[in-house]
C-alpha cells in the first residue's frame, strides 16, 4: 500500500472508525480519540507489508479493535485492587449525556465482545464473516454474541 492509498483510506474512514471506537468506549470521546490515533500509526507502519487492499477497510477495524482490546487489558493491570473502590462511574460523563445516553449506558454493561459484534454489524454494516475476521472467532461465536447482545440490548433498553 502506498503512502497515497493510505491518505485515501484514512480520509474516507476516519470518521467511522472514531465512531466504532466511540461505541466501543460507551461514549469516551478523549478514550475513542487517543485510541483511533494510535490504531492509526499502528496502521501506517504495517502498511507497507499489506498487499491485499481488497480488505483493506477489516484490516483497519482489525488493528482499532486490537487497539482497543490491548488497551483495556493494560487498565486492568494498571489499577490496584485498592483503588478499585474510589473509581468513579464516568458512563454518564459531559461528553455521552445528550443523544445516546441511554444506549451507550446498556453498551457499557455489555461484555466488549457482544459489543463490538453488535456495533460492527448494525452500525458499521459488516457481515458477520468479516467481523469473524476482525475479531478473530469463529463465525458460530459470532451469530451467538450478536444474539445474546441484542437479547441483554433489548433487557437493559427497558429498564
Amino acid at each position: 500500500m502506498t503512502r497515497e492509498q493510505f491518505t485515501e483510506l484514512v480520509v474516507a474512514e476516519q470518521e467511522a472508525l472514531r465512531r466504532f471506537l466511540l461505541t466501543l468506549c460507551c461514549g469516551n470521546r478523549d478514550d475513542a480519540d487517543d485510541l483511533a490515533q494510535e490504531a492509526l500509526v499502528k496502521a501506517y507502519l504495517a502498511s507497507g507489508s499489506l498487499r491485499d487492499v481488497s480488505s483493506v477497510k477489516a484490516w483497519l477495524y482489525k488493528i482499532a479493535y486490537n487497539t482497543f482490546i490491548s488497551s483495556r487489558r493494560q487498565l486492568k493491570a494498571d489499577a490496584p485492587i485498592d483503588e478499585a473502590t474510589n473509581v468513579t462511574d464516568n458512563s454518564l460523563a459531559p461528553d455521552r449525556k445528550y443523544k445516546y445516553q441511554e444506549l451507550y449506558a446498556a453498551l457499557a454493561q455489555m461484555q466488549p465482545k457482544e459489543r463490538t459484534a453488535l456495533v460492527l454489524f448494525y452500525m458499521n454494516d459488516y457481515s458477520v464473516k468479516e467481523i469473524s475476521a476482525i475479531v478473530d472467532s469463529s463465525e458460530a461465536a459470532v451469530r451467538q454474541q450478536l444474539s445474546r447482545g441484542r437479547g441483554h440490548l433489548r433487557e437493559r433498553l427497558k429498564n
